[in-house]
């Protein structure tokens, strides 16, 4: 079989990047190639154009352990972050192991050759072409890039204005002193609302339930000091993990004190919008503190926007909508000239890929997550899913660790397969985290389960999952290796 290499990475977004310099790096005799079916690198980076896209999480974590971030700002805007990207990929060769408009449609294991058979589709000319390798490294993200989350709402047909997903934003749409509604209360929302605010005639967040909202600096103070008198490395080093442990020790104290947490974050939002907004109805979720991802609005952007009266919050249900706007249940019409659905993503289990190991489909929803990087019953193959607590890239960048400690042991055995195996004592539960957030609930019957314990169990701690990755024994009852002469 023509175009062999001992590691196919599918996806050139961060996981993916990151994936191709550790391989390089730790494991500098294996060849890879990086298959991505977009005309450019880049991920949800490239994807998304809609007004004020940034990070919810601070760059020093969101970057890469190797690539120093230097910019002022730590909660980056979507066009700075995708330079980044770009820098990253050119400074360390791993651009020119891209290959582009390559879609992966089909991947087949076979275990009497120990190889991964691999389908892919030209994107421009739908050519069909077929490559081969050891060891798949999935870092195709976690939804579907070719159409978000759009719940059916009634007679949006009848709506004589525009309406779209913030995935599919059009450099066409245009909103200046226009009314617009945005559907949604997550990261997308109130990102959107503060960016077209500015420009629109009034922004109108429309929401189910609230969401956590947290407010932080743009720029990292402390950072910008420690670079005066370090180098950009060790500053980065610093601030890295000064952020990290931060980010964990703030996580626990929510899952510790819930009550606690809340009440100072209700406070920060009584602060920004005065004694006499109505903070119950419209900040305030029916959860605890990280059941879900909380919203980072940096500066306060949100609260300013709100202030200013350029943008406002409905808390209410939608009974349909109306050639003028949105009909609420309480009998009020929204008037808009642009209804934005920033309604969240459609959940997609390794970008809808056909797998099949020996000829036989996988269900993905039967099989348990081994330390969230593999799969039951599925050799070879290591899927990056970043954390939901924490910045994505601290995930991938573990998850590149261990394929490539796992690549070397086999190397060093003379090893060929390497598959996750379950038995009787392993406990399974429903789902491979825990968090109640909507976009994972709707794809419940989709996702992979996980364990009650080691190693199938999601911690989702960092620093729990780093000494694990780097130090943990493969030789741990899950793991079964097997040499081409043993099958």
């Amino acid at each position: 079989m023509n175009n062999h290499f001992d590691v196919l990475i599918v996806g050139a977004g961060i996981s993916g990047i990151g994936a191709g310099y550790h391989l390089q790096t730790k494991c500098p005799k294996t060849t890879y190639a990086v298959l991505e079916g977009r005309k450019d690198l880049g991920g949800t980076w490239d994807l998304f154009k809609y007004p004020g896209i940034r990070s919810d999480s601070d760059m020093f974590t969101l970057g890469f352990s190797f690539k120093p971030w230097t910019e002022a700002k730590s909660i980056a805007d979507g066009p700075a972050i995708l330079k980044y990207l770009h820098e990253t990929a050119e400074e360390y060769g791993i651009k020119e192991r891209i290959l582009f408009e390559h879609k992966v449609i089909d991947l087949s294991w076979s275990s009497s050759d120990c190889i991964w058979s691999v389908k892919v589709e030209m994107q421009s000319t739908k050519e069909i072409k077929f490559f081969s390798c050891n060891f798949l490294s999935m870092c195709s993200g976690y939804y579907d890039y070719n159409k978000g989350y759009e719940p059916k709402f009634k007679g949006s047909e009848n709506f004589s204005g525009d309406m779209m997903h913030p995935q599919k934003w059009r450099d066409d749409i245009t909103y200046k002193d226009k009314k617009v509604v945005i559907i949604g209360s997550g990261a997308t929302a109130v990102t959107l609302v503060p960016a077209m605010a500015k420009d629109a005639k009034h922004v109108t967040m429309l929401q189910r339930s609230p969401t956590y909202v947290v407010q932080a600096p743009e720029q990292d103070l402390l950072a910008i000091f420690i670079r005066k008198y370090f180098t950009a490395s060790l500053s980065h080093f610093l601030v890295r993990w000064r952020n990290i442990l931060r980010g964990q020790f703030y996580f626990r104290l929510c899952k510790k004190y819930p009550q606690r947490i809340k009440k100072i974050i209700l406070e920060g939002v009584k602060n920004a919008l005065g004694e006499n907004y109505d903070i119950k109805k419209h900040f305030t979720p029916r959860y605890n503190p990280w059941d879900q991802r909380m919203c980072l609005v940096p500066n306060g952007d949100l609260f300013e926007s709100i202030n200013s009266q350029k943008a406002s919050v409905v808390t209410e249900h939608i009974n349909s909508f109306v050639k003028n706007g949105i009909l609420l249940e309480s009998g009020e019409i929204l008037e808009a000239d642009l209804i934005v659905t920033a309604t969240g993503l459609n959940i997609q289990m390794l970008a809808g890929i056909n797998i099949e190991v020996d000829k036989v489909k996988v269900d993905f929803s039967k099989t348990v997550t081994y330390k969230g990087m593999m799969f039951s019953g599925v050799p070879n193959l290591v899927n990056s899913f970043g954390y939901i607590n924490a910045s994505w890239t601290l995930r991938s960048d573990l998850t590149c660790e261990f394929l490539c400690r796992l690549i070397n042991h086999m190397d060093a055995q003379d090893y060929r397969q390497c598959r996750p195996l379950t038995n009787d004592e392993v406990e399974e539960e429903n789902d491979m985290l825990d968090f109640s957030s909507g976009y994972l609930t709707r794809a419940i019957n989709i996702l992979p389960k996980q364990g009650t314990k080691s190693p199938w169990r999601n911690y989702q701690n960092y620093l729990l999952d780093i000494f694990d990755t780097r130090f943990g024994s493969f030789k741990d009852g899950a793991l079964n290796f097997s040499s081409l002469d043993s099958k």
